[in-house]
């Protein structure tokens, strides 16, 4: 596969296609997501999202299309070799190392910028303030709630240094008042200089946090746009509600 010169977009996906024998689960996926944005990736459950993201971390070549980062064709590179570009994920099943602390945990992947225990310990520290692990540094990864589990598996991408940060559902299973408090926390992120695309259920962070959102249904997107215009398409109204929903929405409106 071949690019077709620079591409304008921070992160550009131009035509991904991902098959799984007879199942398609991407289908000629396209978007941008702009440097120095939170850009939402949102649909129904099945839609192909987790998916997607895998193709373009690397941890699942695609069927068909490319993806660019900076203008640079990164289709099929290895995780680790995009990680060294200063691309990082969370996965949606938090699965820290049970066995280490919450400092060492965050030092793995700080261990990608250096080799000195030292340094990778320090950087862990300067991490878990950002996320609000610092009171939590010294306790084992297994001690940790559902929501510090989350902020640990942030912590861990952003001590890899990213430019990119893939963000998979890490707003899951927490409470609306957990969910308002890392709210601010994945602001700070994209304050500090990392461009941020996260998948998410939570219409209330999405509309809070992204500056522009892409909704996938049935591996396709079906719209894009700003969080307010994604919501108010018929398109996605149906995506989400089943055939017929947006008539019927506008129909009670209209009453």
């Amino acid at each position: 596969m071949t690019g077709t010169g620079p591409d304008p977009a921070f992160l550009a996906v131009r035509g991904v296609t991902k098959r799984f024998g007879g199942l398609v689960a991407v289908d000629d996926a396209t978007l941008d997501v702009a440097e120095g944005s939170i850009t939402g990736l949102i649909g129904p459950n099945g839609a192909g999202k987790t998916t997607l993201f895998a193709v373009v971390a690397g941890f699942e070549k695609p069927t068909a299309g490319i993806v660019m980062l900076e203008g640079e064709e990164i289709t099929g590179r290895r995780p680790h070799d995009l990680a060294r570009m200063g691309l990082a994920r969370t996965f949606q099943i938090v699965q820290p190392f049970a066995g280490l602390s919450v400092r060492e945990n965050i030092a793995v992947g700080a261990f990608l910028r250096t080799a000195k225990r030292a340094e990778a310990l320090a950087a862990a520290e300067e991490v878990a303030a950002r996320v609000g692990l610092t009171e939590q540094l010294d306790k084992p990864a297994a001690a940790l709630t559902v929501a510090g589990r989350k902020r640990l598996e942030v912590a861990r991408a952003l001590a890899t240094r990213p430019k990119l940060l893939l963000l998979d559902e890490v707003l899951a299973g927490l409470n609306p008042s957990e969910v308002r408090d890392i709210v601010p926390v994945v602001q700070a992120i994209r304050a500090s200089g990392v461009t941020v695309l996260m998948i998410e259920h939570v219409m209330q962070a999405v509309m809070n946090l992204c500056d522009r959102v892409h909704v996938l249904a049935q591996g396709r997107i079906i719209a894009s746009g700003t969080p307010a215009e994604v919501v108010a398409a018929p398109e996605v109204v149906e995506a989400y509600l089943g055939k017929g929903a947006a008539r019927r929405l506008q129909g009670a409106a209209d009453a």
